[in-house]
This record gives C-alpha cells, structure tokens and sequence, in this order.
C-alpha cells in the first residue's frame, strides 16, 4: 500500500522539488513560471500559420509533473467522481498509483519509487487538464470535485464537450498560439522568425540520454524502459524560445485547439520521430483520450 506523500519542495539538480515519504495533507503545487513577451507578434507564416499573440503571459516552464498530479488527486479524489485517475497510471508507462476504497483513496508514487514524481503526468485527458487548471485557479482547495474545486472556475466544466476559457481565467491550459509562441518564437528585430525545433533550433535536436550535448531531446525512444520519459528540466542545455524546457520530446502536449469533435496535441514525446517535434505538425485527440504519450502544461496572465 502506498503512503500519502507530503511533496517537500527541496532542490536537486533540475531545480525542481522531490517528495519524500510521510502521512502529511498535500502540499501546495507550485508551478515554475516564465514570462513569454514580444506582444503583438506576427504569425509563422512560413510554417503553420500560428503563434500570434497580442498580450504577454507566462508559461511553465516545465510539464506538469506525476507528483504534481498526484498532490491534485489526493486533494479531490478521495471520491473520484469524475476519474481523474486512470488505472494505467500504475502500468508500465505511468507512475501514480492508488490504494484504498472509494470515499478514502490515497494516491502515491507507483512502487513507492520517487524517480516518478518529477517525470511528467501522463494518462490525463483534456477535461482532467482543465480539471487541474480549474482546482489551482481555486487556490488548490481540498474536498470533493464540486464547482468550488474542479468543476468550475477557469472553465465551466458542465458545458461537456463545448467547453472553453473563462473571460478572468487565473491559471489555464494554453492555446494552440500561445503554446507555439513559447516553443519556437525567435523574437523581434533582424531575428523575427520561428524555429524549426523548440530548442532554438533550426537543425533536430539529437535523440539522446540528458543531459546531452546543447541541441538535445527525449524522442525516438532515447531513454527506453523503465521510466521511458525523464525527470522535466533534465535537458537543461536545450532550451525553447522563452526559456522553456521539454516542448519538444518527453510527453506530447494538450492544448485548447478545436478541430471537429477533437482538441490539439503538440510537440511529440518520447517514441515519436522527429516529424512529430516540427511546428508544422499539428494533432488532434478525442478529448477522453488519456494516453502514455501526452501530458501537459499550463499558462497564465501577468495579473493572474
């Protein structure tokens, strides 16, 4: 049985916290913001045809990550009303698993093994993204997933499949302009422009263990059994326009766009080529789709 775990922010050597081990409520989620600028950009009109955005805003830095989530579930998820727990978190490709009955269930690190809590989130789907935006946009409440916890706030979740974006929104899933601007935005001056590679790059970044060379990502099956993606940061050398790290490789992203009855995955993940890492490339997932290969990252306004 795992033991609820209280996650202790200490540093390590990607800047970010480990959970240790002790019965203890969980603790406040805090996410690495970094500001995205040059309002009023053009879009790629070389590429895509995405990425203007006429505000500034801030982007994590990082993938929301298993221990992130896990502080989440055993906020509101004593009682799972709305699954935000998929049992393959606690298969091969996930790290999160859960003991006891419903109406008393703690959620902790698969195997009691901490190299999962700094590793990406996957296995969520879109409306758990929202689910997650929703609850830190609340000030991380605790209790049952009500309109004051998951349910509403940055989204109104009872709009079911048409749901989107509140006007005041504190902390919400990024659009499909404000996810690319982060990745491959070169910025004004004699070099506006986009990337090629969300690694400020115009060549692929090499497929490899991190923290590789300055050019690196976890794509094409690198890193391989048994975690098969890596800790979020872990290519520190490889960063994206704005200074974020693991827009390409590591885990896919949800993002807000709408095409029919689906919403927008970017980036690629760890056993994608590296088709998948171009901003040309743009996918589209059902919604309820939870899967090994998609995680996400969150966003915010400057006044937020």
């Amino acid at each position: 049985m795992s033991l609820r775990r209280s996650s202790l922010r200490l540093p390590f050597a990607g800047g970010l916290y480990v959970a240790v081990l002790g019965v203890a409520a969980p603790a406040a989620v805090l996410i690495d913001w970094v500001p995205v600028g040059d309002a009023g950009n053009p879009d790629d009109t070389q590429g895509s045809g995405h990425g203007a955005v006429d505000y500034e805003y801030f982007i994590g830095r990082h993938e929301v990550t298993t221990g992130q989530y896990i502080d989440f579930l055993n906020a509101v998820a004593a009682t799972d009303t709305h699954g935000l727990y998929n049992p393959d978190m606690a298969g091969e490709y996930g790290g999160i698993e859960r003991s006891g009955v419903e109406g008393s269930f703690v959620y902790g690190a698969k195997n009691e093994d901490l190299a999962w809590l700094d590793r990406p989130v996957n296995y969520v789907s879109f409306y758990g993204v929202l689910r997650f935006a929703n609850w830190l946009h609340n000030g991380q409440p605790n209790g049952s997933q009500n309109t004051a916890t998951t349910e509403d706030g940055a989204y109104d979740m009872s709009m079911g499949v048409a749901v989107s974006r509140k006007p005041g929104a504190r902390v919400f899933l990024t659009d499909e302009d404000e996810w690319y601007k982060a990745a491959y935005y070169r910025g004004g001056g004699t070099t506006a422009g986009y990337w090629d590679y969300a690694t400020r790059s115009d060549t692929a970044p090499i497929a490899e263990l991190p923290p590789g060379a300055g050019n690196s990502a976890n794509y094409a099956d690198a890193v391989g059994a048994p975690y098969y993606t890596t800790a979020v940061g872990s290519y520190a050398g490889s960063l994206g326009a704005y200074r974020t790290l693991d827009q390409n490789g590591n885990l896919a992203e949800w993002n807000e766009a709408e095409v029919s009855d689906r919403r927008g995955v970017r980036g690629g993940s760890w056993e994608d080529d590296a088709s998948y890492l171009r901003p040309a490339l743009d996918s589209y997932y059902p919604p309820l789709a939870e899967t090994r290969n998609v995680g996400f990252r969150l966003a915010r306004l400057g006044d937020s």
